[in-house]
């Protein structure tokens, strides 16, 4: 009698990596902007502009980097999210480039300044050292649980970036910037991204006892007197920001990531109330002693008033004349005139000259394509396996969220305006950079969510044991 014995191993099934697909939509993603350049081009001179293929090589060279370390080392991260930050990104360059051959802004920086230098070839300095910042994060965050370890850390840096700024010089009007000789760097964009890790850590350890509720008022879940300390500490450090530096922008950005969080954590609709009344009282109490604030307040309700369209704020009144202009398919790439805002393409108002040249229906494809990164990132929190990644997925995807909501609703008249840029599209290296790294860990966590979990070791039932006689 002989015995045979065979053994089998079921295994995991591998799941597509979808880095092919990734690559295809990074084929559209450059070809979308190269086409854009060229209708500048014929728009402006009547030919093809000498630049094009340099633009084109450049940020597919950019593309190619991103995707090739994408594919390397976070074989399993959402394939979307890479294409639709190059589409902006290219899309910002090509407006940014357009609005640089603009007559009217060369001489308007003439007169100021006594050169002009344009703002596109800087714009695409700053692109490579957010691809390269991109790059580092991947290779250096093997697994977005490490950040974790730095939660307190993280509170400490971020407090340190947004209080630095009170000791320089204010620039139009607002204390947001770091001047270090020739370099301005604006820490608020990176603060958002560390300070997403702190409330992921702390809320995560916390957020039992967040979500207790000591009575019912009204249908909603009143918190414990003790436990309102932490929204009442980020709400007057908010404040602090807004009345010693003026920005209205990160102050909405800090303490409604805040609330955000907050809610996703302890599912508890009384966070979101009590964050919109404290918010709204704030807001109201600074702007009814901050001048600055005041204005901004004034341009907003009144955006055409003779006091106000000749004075410093003249730019919320050209912005709405802008889109009224461009209508629903808009005047076409390099024939608007809304080079007439000054700093259009250094602020949130080249959204504004992408509103005239492109119309509503372009508006309503970036604002789909801005909603796409926002809902990636919240299917990455949901498919998350850990606390700690999906709050810093929920986090840093309502920082992007709010961010483009300030700008948008600032630059359309729905709120004030906050001097915030907008994210990939307006020129500055700070914005550029802190976005591309705030995509990177987005897609660090969406590589941990969906990479298929390792094969289970053969139990005794795959062993067959089978029994031959002669």
């Amino acid at each position: 009698m002989s015995v045979v014995t065979n053994t089998t191993t079921i295994g995991a099934i591998e799941a597509p990596s979808r880095r092919n697909t990734e690559l295809m939509m990074l084929a559209f993603s450059v070809a979308i902007p190269v086409f854009a350049y060229i209708n500048v081009g014929l728009a402006l001179d009547g030919k093809l502009p000498a630049g094009v293929l340099g633009y084109g090589l450049g940020l597919g060279l950019l593309a190619a980097v991103a995707h090739l370390v994408v594919r390397k080392f976070a074989k399993y991260a959402d394939p979307l999210m890479l294409p639709l930050a190059v589409l902006l990104n290219g899309l910002g360059l090509v407006m940014i480039w357009r609005l640089d051959q603009s007559p009217r802004l060369i001489l308007r920086a003439e007169s100021a300044y006594g050169a002009f230098s344009a703002d596109a070839p800087k714009q695409m300095l700053y692109s490579a050292i957010g691809v390269a910042l991109f790059v580092a994060v991947l290779l250096i965050i093997k697994d977005h649980r490490i950040l974790q370890r730095y939660t307190y850390i993280s509170m400490a840096a971020a407090l340190v970036l947004l209080t630095l700024p009170m000791f320089f010089p204010a620039r139009y009007g607002a204390r947001i910037w770091i001047s270090l000789g020739p370099i301005n760097i604006q820490p608020g964009e990176f603060a958002k991204i560390i300070i997403a890790v702190f409330f992921s850590g702390y809320l995560m350890v916390k957020r039992d006892a967040l979500a207790l509720a000591s009575r019912r008022f009204l249908g909603l879940y009143l918190p414990r007197g003790r436990d309102l300390g932490p929204i009442l500490m980020v709400w007057a450090m908010s404040i602090l920001i807004l009345v010693f530096e003026t920005d209205l922008g990160t102050s909405l950005l800090f303490f409604g990531m805040f609330v955000v969080m907050l809610y996703v954590a302890t599912e508890r609709t009384s966070w979101i109330v009590f964050g919109l009344l404290m918010s709204a009282a704030g807001a109201v109490g600074v702007a009814s002693f901050a001048p600055h604030v005041q204005q901004r307040v004034d341009a907003w309700l009144n955006p055409f008033s003779t006091a106000v369209f000749d004075g410093q704020s003249d730019q919320i009144g050209q912005s709405l004349m802008s889109f009224g202009a461009g209508g629903t398919l808009g005047t076409g790439w390099g024939q608007g005139n809304s080079d007439l805002i000054k700093f259009a393409a250094n602020s949130d108002f080249i959204l504004s000259s992408f509103g005239e040249e492109l119309g509503l229906a372009g508006i309503m494809a970036l604002f789909m394509v801005y909603g796409l990164i926002v809902e990636r990132g919240v299917r990455t929190a949901l498919a998350a396996r850990d606390p700690f990644g999906k709050l810093l997925a929920v986090g840093l995807s309502g920082a992007f969220a709010i961010q483009v909501f300030v700008v948008a609703g600032g630059v359309m008249g729905l709120i004030p305006l906050t001097g915030m840029t907008m994210p990939f599209l307006a020129a500055g290296g700070s914005s550029v950079i802190a976005n591309w790294a705030l995509i990177a860990i987005l897609i660090r966590i969406s590589d941990t969510a969906r990479r298929p979990a390792p094969a289970p070791a053969p139990s005794p039932d795959a062993e067959m044991t089978q029994v031959v006689r002669p």
